[in-house]
């Protein structure tokens, strides 16, 4: 089957763009279904404004010091400890899996 050229309006900028035959065949191969919606520009600015964001989770991952309750070695955990549950330092958690 021989793809057409196509010409779609981006959803973000409001510009027309040619979406080429050969653009439309790889997206078939990679079993998309659907056109795409934003040009070439926008969709590069939204890949790197998800990139710089990692993917939407903000910065830099914050730790949490924590007292291990089995061992009592000092560690640090990547979530904020509510206090109503013992905290395991990286070594005693893997010990109990």
């Amino acid at each position: 089957m021989a793809f057409q050229d196509m010409t779609l309006t981006c959803k973000d900028c409001g510009k027309q763009f040619v979406w080429t035959g050969a653009e439309q065949e790889f997206y078939q191969k990679k079993g998309f279904e659907n056109q795409p919606l934003r040009c070439p520009d926008c969709r590069a600015l939204k890949k790197a404004r998800m990139n710089d964001t990692r993917g939407g989770q903000g910065g830099e991952r914050q730790s949490f010091e924590i007292t291990c309750a089995q061992c009592g070695k000092t560690d640090t955990v990547p979530f904020k400890p509510r206090g109503d549950r013992p905290v395991l330092c990286r070594d005693c958690f893997r010990k109990g899996r």
